[in-house]
Formats: structure tokens, sequence, C-alpha cells
């Protein structure tokens, strides 16, 4: 599933962001070559209460398929990717 939103700035112009989500309930907000990366509402209704979430370091560069961090909650733990 892919979406495409375009979103309005200030009167100078439109910034355009993309939003791309997996099937495991992962998304990717796009601006430029910066991504916003997140797990789903879904993904953290089914997980419950989060107890731990390990995240890499600013500036890290990951290829797509690349695992990039972990969550863990009172039901389970999931890469993220």
């Amino acid at each position: 599933l892919r979406a495409k939103v375009a979103v309005p700035a200030s009167s100078v112009g439109t910034l355009r962001f993309s939003s791309h989500f997996t099937a495991a309930h992962e998304y990717a907000k796009t601006d430029g070559k910066i991504a916003t990366c997140g797990i789903t509402d879904f993904a953290q209704a089914a997980l419950g209460d989060i107890v731990f979430v390990d995240l890499p370091e600013v500036g890290d560069e990951f290829e797509k398929g690349d695992s990039f961090g972990s969550v863990e909650s009172v039901k389970a733990a999931s890469d993220v990717y």
C-alpha cells in the first residue's frame, strides 16, 4: 500500500511528502533524503504496552529491507525494517 500526500506549506509554496507502508504495519514518511519511520496505530494497538524501543543513531543510513531497530512490548518483540 502506498499513499502520496501533498501538505500545504506557508504562502511560499507546497512541500511534498510521500508515505510508504509495509504489510507489517511499518511506515516511512519521506521528505527529500530524510525519512521518518514508525509503526502504524494498528501495530501499536496489537503490541499493547511498549516497554523498549531500540533506535539507530542520528545519521545512520540503511538499505531497503535492512533492520534498523526493534520494538518490545509485554506481548512480543519485533524488528523494524
